[in-house]
């Protein structure tokens, strides 16, 4: 499970620092891809098969499905940690996450997400006004949060 928040710094050269804890349970190799919200998904090996799985049991016939794969598989990259627990994120990952010099790495459960971090500040925010009224509506009440 990964859990928390980390700011960091993109180097010139697209490498970015990965917390030792989450790359501990990313592995020694994990996939990147486009997530939602204008932030990156990492997936460790493991949790990238269970997500395809499931993904491959969307409906082929709906555009909506098709569109949806295609962005996400085809944005996904493999990714390595070099010795100093960096990695290269792709380029066309950057973009799409409006990733420049300061960046957090969060931890989701499942997954970590890296945000551009005035896009996190953005997000954060807004969400932040809205936690209570989001959890009322989303979170069981047998849960006991």
């Amino acid at each position: 499970m990964f859990i928390g928040e980390y700011q960091h710094t993109l180097d010139a050269k697209g490498r970015l620092f990965i917390p030792a804890r989450f790359r501990e349970g990313l592995g020694a190799s994990f996939v990147v891809t486009k997530g939602l919200d204008r932030c990156l998904f990492l997936y460790s090996r493991a949790e990238w098969e269970l997500l395809e799985q499931k993904l491959r049991k969307l409906p082929f016939a709906r555009a909506e499905a098709r569109a949806f794969a295609r962005l996400f598989f085809s944005g996904a990259a493999e990714v390595e940690a070099d010795k100093q627990g960096r990695v290269l994120l792709p380029a066309n990952l950057r973009e799409y996450a409006r990733l420049e010099r300061e960046v957090m790495v969060l931890g989701v459960s499942s997954r970590v997400e890296i945000w551009s971090r005035d896009e996190w500040e953005r997000y954060s925010a807004q969400a932040g006004e809205a936690y209570e009224e989001i959890a009322e509506k989303i979170v069981d009440y047998d849960l006991d949060l």
